[in-house]
């Protein structure tokens, strides 16, 4: 008996949900690495030349942790059913991820950008990626305050994409070694840009599929 296209999605989107807490889980634990806090813990193993910059330790682990915020609060943002049954709820993880990503998230992010391994490609990926996620995510902010909801859908679209560039550009790492064993440079010139650049080209496709034709 053929199964219903309803539920068809609706098991593809409990996938899709299941891939995402998958990788959660995963950003947690890389997190947890950098608990307590030090000066040479995991990545910053290979930042010694960046340690004495007074404000380097503090606005990286600023970056670090604003990930627990911004992933799980701005998933939550596209649930359908959280918006109708606890428009609330909706509203303050809406806050939560607006203010992790404009006071914290974004501001450091391109901060620690300067600073990137990879040399200039790798800096002017992740001070772009910076810059352009704090401009989405304002404008989501913004057009949410004018009720101009489906503006306030599309900028979170890309916001959003560029914020599971902490999940994706490891993703990629992994996958670049894993086939290729790529130089350690070439793969953080690599993974700069295909952590986050394959998402907004996603999210535009998905917007325009969903404009009226």
């Amino acid at each position: 008996m053929a199964v219903p296209a309803t539920k068809l999605i609706s098991k593809f989107g409990l996938l899709l949900i299941a891939i995402y807490l998958f990788f959660c889980y995963f950003m947690v634990e890389i997190v947890a690495q950098y608990i307590p806090v030090g000066a040479d813990t995991a990545f910053l193993g290979i930042k010694q030349e960046y340690i004495d910059i007074p404000f380097y330790l503090p606005v990286f682990y600023i970056h670090v942790f604003t990930a627990i915020l911004a992933l799980p609060s701005g998933f939550t943002q596209f649930s359908r059913y959280i918006l109708k049954r606890w428009p609330t709820v909706h509203r303050l993880n809406g806050r939560v991820y607006i203010i992790s990503i404009l006071l914290l998230g974004a501001p450091s992010g391109f901060i620690i950008g300067l600073y990137a391994n990879g040399g200039l490609p790798s800096r002017i990926s992740f001070c772009l990626l910076g810059v352009l996620w704090m401009y989405f995510t304002w404008q989501a902010y913004a057009e949410a305050r004018k009720r101009n909801i489906q503006r306030h859908k599309a900028f979170m679209y890309r916001s959003f994409a560029l914020t599971l560039s902490a999940i994706t550009l490891r993703a990629w790492k992994y996958v670049l070694i894993a086939i290729f064993h790529p130089r350690p440079m070439d793969v953080y010139q690599l993974i700069a840009w295909l952590g986050w650049v394959p998402n907004l080209l996603i999210a535009e496709y998905l917007l325009t599929q969903k404009r009226p034709k």
